[in-house]
C-alpha cells in the first residue's frame, strides 16, 4: 500500500514538473515573441520618420562646461564681447545692471547643411513683472562681433536670430503674453523694429515663461531640408512644445554662431548655460539632393504670409466723445474770441468818423 501510494506521488511530482516546465517554456517563448513584436514595431515607427535623424554632437561648435576654449587666447572657438564673462555655471552676457550689452560669438563658421541647436539659459532679476528687460538672442549670422540695438547685436544683419524678449515695448497691442520667444530671418536689409517687438519680419514664435524660472530653461532650433523647427521646454515637463515651424526656410552656410543680450533702463541677469550643436545626418532622394542650391543670401519662400499685420489701435467710444466735445468746446470759443474782437474794430472804426 504504502508502495502504490508512493509511486503515485512520485508519477504527480513527474507530471507537475514536466507541466510546469511546459508552462514556463510557453511563457518564455510568448515573451520572447513579445519582445520581438516590440522591437518590430520600434524600428517600424523609426523607419517612419521620413528624416532618418542621427544626432551626433560638434563640439567645435558647442559651448558647454567648464567652458573650454573661451576667452581672448589665440586657441580660443568663443570670443567674449562686452559686459560678457565666465563663471563656473554659465557665461553671463549682461548683469542686472542698467544699459549693459555682452555677447559670446564663435570664431569657427557653421558648415553643416543639416543641424540642431539645444540651448539652455537662464533670465533672472530683481525687477517686478514687465519692469526688467529687454532679453536675449541667439544668432546665426555672416557678421560676428557687432554692437547694436538688436539684443545687443546689429539691426540689418544677414543670418537667423532667436530672441527671447521679455518686455513688452508695443503696449498698444495685446496679443501676447512676455517672456516671447520669436524667430526672425535678416537678408541684411530687413530692420527689426524694436518698438513693435519685432512683429513685422517675425516668422513665428509663442510664449515662454522662462523669467525668475524654479525649472531648467531650454530651447531646440533644427534646421533640416529648408525647414526650420523651433520647441521650448520651460515648465519642467522636460518635454519638447512646439513653438514655430516654418517651411521654406534657405540658410547659407559658413555663418557664425553667437548669443548677446542688452539692458536699458529695466535690466536682469541673462545667462548662457551651454549650446550644444548636433550634425544632423539625413538622407535625401537624388532628386532633393539635384534640387540642393548654393544659398548666397538668407531668404525664406513667401515671406509675406508669415508678416504678421500690426493694427493701430482705435480710440474707444469715450475718447471718441471727449474729443469731439473739446473740439466744438474749442470752436464756439474761437468763434465767441472772433465775435469780441469784430465788435470792438467795429466800434473803433465808428469813433473814427466822429
Amino acid at each position: 500500500m504504502v508502495s502504490s501510494v508512493a509511486k503515485s506521488n512520485l508519477a504527480r511530482l513527474r507530471s507537475f514538473c514536466f507541466l510546469n516546465s511546459v508552462f514556463h517554456f510557453r511563457n518564455l517563448r510568448e515573451l520572447t515573441w513579445l519582445l520581438i513584436t516590440i522591437c518590430y514595431l520600434t524600428s517600424q515607427s523609426l523607419a517612419d520618420d521620413g528624416d532618418f535623424m542621427e544626432e551626433f554632437l560638434k563640439r567645435e561648435y558647442s559651448l558647454v562646461k567648464p567652458y573650454r576654449g573661451l576667452g581672448f587666447s589665440s586657441s580660443s572657438q568663443w570670443d567674449l564681447m562686452g559686459t560678457a564673462m565666465v563663471t563656473p555655471d554659465h557665461v553671463r552676457l549682461t548683469p542686472d545692471l542698467q544699459s549693459r550689452q555682452g555677447a559670446v560669438w564663435s570664431r569657427i563658421p557653421l558648415l553643416l547643411q543639416d543641424w540642431e541647436l539645444r540651448v539652455q539659459f537662464k533670465i533672472h532679476g530683481q525687477g517686478k513683472k514687465n519692469l526688467n528687460g529687454d532679453g536675449l538672442a541667439i544668432w546665426l549670422t555672416r557678421d560676428r562681433m557687432k554692437n547694436g540695438p538688436v539684443f545687443g547685436n546689429m539691426n540689418h544683419f544677414s543670418g537667423l536670430g532667436i530672441f527671447v524678449d521679455t518686455y513688452p515695448n508695443d503696449d498698444k497691442t495685446h496679443d501676447r503674453t512676455f517672456p516671447y520667444i520669436s524667430v526672425m530671418l535678416g537678408n541684411g536689409t530687413l530692420s527689426y523694429d524694436h518698438d513693435r517687438d519685432g512683429r513685422s519680419t517675425e516668422l513665428g514664435g509663442c510664449t515662454a515663461m522662462a523669467r525668475n524660472s524654479v525649472y531648467d530653461n531650454f530651447f531646440l532650433v533644427r534646421y533640416s531640408k529648408n525647414r526650420l523647427t523651433l520647441m521650448v521646454d520651460v515648465d519642467g515637463k522636460q518635454e519638447w512644445r512646439e513653438c514655430a515651424d516654418i517651411t521654406g526656410v534657405r540658410l547659407p552656410t559658413g555663418y557664425f554662431l553667437g548669443a548677446s543680450s542688452a539692458t536699458g533702463d529695466l535690466s536682469d541677469n541673462h545667462d548662457i548655460i551651454s549650446m550644444k550643436l548636433y550634425e544632423l545626418t539625413v538622407e535625401r532622394t537624388p532628386q532633393e539632393a539635384e534640387e540642393g542650391e548654393v544659398v548666397a543670401i538668407p531668404r525664406v519662400d513667401n515671406m509675406e504670409q508669415f508678416q504678421v499685420k500690426v493694427e493701430e489701435e482705435g480710440m474707444s467710444g469715450v475718447q471718441l466723445f471727449f474729443t469731439l466735445l473739446f473740439t466744438v468746446l474749442g470752436l464756439i470759443v474761437l468763434g465767441v474770441v472772433g465775435l469780441i474782437v469784430y465788435g470792438r474794430w467795429k466800434e473803433n472804426k465808428r469813433k473814427r468818423f466822429y
